[in-house]
């Protein structure tokens, strides 16, 4: 097929950057894209949601590329991307890395976990596309690093991930420091109020695109598995047995469990790794370059690696705490079933997750099929949302547990 008739160049898109894309693998062009990238092409501020999975980093920096490959170079960044996390950070460094070798735009990405002088002599040097995350970007700021007044395409990715932790008056911090004229494209999985009205502030008659509703991608198998809070080692364990083959991606909610389940495994033989925010920079880097790589089959982590973890081979999520926040559901096993594959996502519910069950089930408008495991059936049934009460062990529990498993 020409470059003319590819599903891509009818986007409106440069025929060197539909080869990058086909090179890339893409054939066809995903919802999000398909609406997203002639609207910024056309200038427009745009505003896009669409669930995890769906492309939306391509979405904008297609055609961030084309535009900025036809202006004026600069040594101060000419494009902008704000990122919630280290590693969607880097995820879109790589995309613009891919998709702008072939117009020699270049990136530089600057976040938390790393020294700063690096980062200071790369910015200095100057490049076309800067990422970041809005605590580093904002010191950089105020160091006098960074030069925000060429921006001509800013973009905010993952925006409710933003909201959620706590960096909307950072980020609207940094919006000041660059030019009123921008274009501004504002890309989120969900659309709470907080990102709504974000983007009523900064943004200027913006065309909304949106894929979908807040629920699982197609291709995602989900089951809830009730078992006693105290056996989900144990019934963890059991599974990772059952899957012969596979990258599995277990999440918890906090460090201090995430570094007991991956101890708890690795004694019983998981080539394990743990990836949380207490974690150096390289620690971090060195798990997910493993798991990428298949030397260890299991990575366990909290939420950090719910957002923007691209890796293909994810076979089975797995829930081994309840998410607090339904829309976290929706995130973390968006990580299983990338494009066209397909995932199971696993959730591991004791009767204390009751209610944060309900409420994924109300985000999502369907029950999660229940499926008790042989051997590990219950002692307390779950009870109805009313009847929630249960209180969750602390991570002594957690602990006291692990140990008489060793």
């Amino acid at each position: 097929m020409s470059d003319e008739g590819h599903p891509f160049a009818e986007l409106g898109l440069s025929s060197d950057l539909v080869e990058a894309v086909a090179r890339a693998g893409y054939a066809e062009p995903t919802g999000i894209q398909r609406q997203a990238i002639p609207a910024i092409l056309a200038g427009r501020d745009v505003l896009g949601t669409a669930h995890t999975g769906t492309g939306k980093t391509a979405a904008f920096t297609l055609p961030a590329v084309q535009r900025l490959a036809a202006t004026e170079p600069s040594t101060a960044p000419r494009g902008l991307v704000i990122t919630p996390t280290r590693e969607l950070a880097q995820q879109v460094g790589a995309a613009v890395t891919t998709y702008g070798a072939v117009s020699s735009i270049e990136s530089v990405i600057v976040h938390g976990g790393t020294p700063l002088g690096p980062e200071k002599e790369e910015l200095a040097f100057g490049c076309d596309v800067l990422v970041a995350t809005p605590g580093r970007l904002l010191d950089h700021i105020k160091r006098g690093n960074a030069d925000l007044s060429r921006v001509e395409v800013l973009v905010l990715d993952e925006a409710d991930r933003m909201l959620d932790m706590g960096f909307i008056d950072d980020v609207k911090e940094i919006v000041r420091h660059t030019p009123d004229d921008r274009q501004t494209l504002l890309f989120s999985a969900t659309m709470p109020d907080g990102v709504r009205w974000l983007a009523h502030q900064l943004m200027t008659d913006p065309e909304e695109v949106q894929v979908g509703r807040e629920t699982a991608a197609e291709g995602i198998r989900q089951v809830l598995h009730p078992v006693d809070w105290s056996q989900k080692h144990a019934l963890l364990h059991h599974l990772l047995g059952e899957w012969p083959d596979g990258q599995v991606l277990v999440f918890t909610r906090t460090r201090v469990t995430a570094t007991y389940l991956a101890d708890y495994l690795r004694s019983h033989g998981v080539a394990v790794a743990g990836l949380h925010g207490g974690k150096h920079q390289d620690q971090r880097d060195k798990a997910l370059r493993r798991f990428r790589e298949g030397s260890i089959r299991v990575l366990v982590a909290t939420n950090v690696a719910a957002r923007g973890l691209d890796i293909r081979g994810i076979r089975h999520v797995v829930n081994f705490d309840v998410p607090e926040d339904p829309r976290d559901y929706v995130h973390r096993v968006g990580r299983t079933a990338r494009g066209d594959d397909t995932g199971d996502a696993i959730t591991l519910m004791a009767a204390s997750d009751w209610v944060e069950i309900r409420a994924i089930e109300r985000l999502l408008g369907e029950t999660i099929e229940r499926r008790v495991v042989p051997g590990f059936e219950p002692d307390v049934e779950p009870p109805p949302p009313e009847e929630a009460e249960v209180e969750r062990p602390e991570p002594t529990a957690l602990r006291r547990g692990i140990r008489r498993r060793r």
